[in-house]
């Protein structure tokens, strides 16, 4: 009998859990309101959302040229449909999150900054390395594949500019 009580409480707490915690996958995630997926992601550990970019990452490499496209057409949508003042507090929002940034990384120490830098530099190597392995052919359909979104056409390991 306590057992059942045991797994009874068990899947009654697994049940009142929000339904924002059920988004797993690119598609479930978007398909949340502002303030679901907010609630989502605020729910997670640094190295959840850590996981859940490298997971939602391959998702991404996974997806046909076609299903990227209808990604970015429904993105698209969205975007255009917003009003003035939503695309005015989304703006400021990066604006925010920028600041943000900013001040931590001015508030590191020598030494963090050192690190911070050369974490920077290994992902540009790392992504240098990719390219140098890719064949003509794949470098032609990321640069095809860039240009398509309106991405500024420029090989990895290019400084933007930070």
């Amino acid at each position: 009998m306590r057992s059942k009580t045991y797994v009874f409480i068990l899947v009654a707490a697994v049940l009142a859990l929000p339904a924002t915690s059920a988004a797993q996958s690119l598609a479930e995630l978007e398909d949340l309101s502002p303030e679901d997926r907010r609630a989502y992601w605020d729910s997670m550990s640094e190295d959840e959302r850590a996981a859940k970019r490298e997971q939602w990452r391959a998702e991404r490499e996974a997806m046909s040229d076609e299903e990227r496209a209808a990604m970015r057409e429904r993105r698209r949508e969205a975007r255009d449909s917003m009003s003035e003042e939503d695309r005015q507090a989304l703006r400021e929002r990066a604006r925010a999150n920028k600041e943000q940034r900013r001040d931590a990384y001015e508030a590191m120490s020598d030494e963090e900054k050192a690190a911070f830098k050369e974490q920077r530099r290994a992902r540009r190597d790392e992504r240098r390395a990719r390219w140098d392995a890719m064949s003509d052919e794949e470098k032609e359909a990321l640069r095809e594949r860039r240009g398509s979104r309106g991405t500024p056409e420029r090989e990895p390991g290019e400084d933007s500019g930070q």
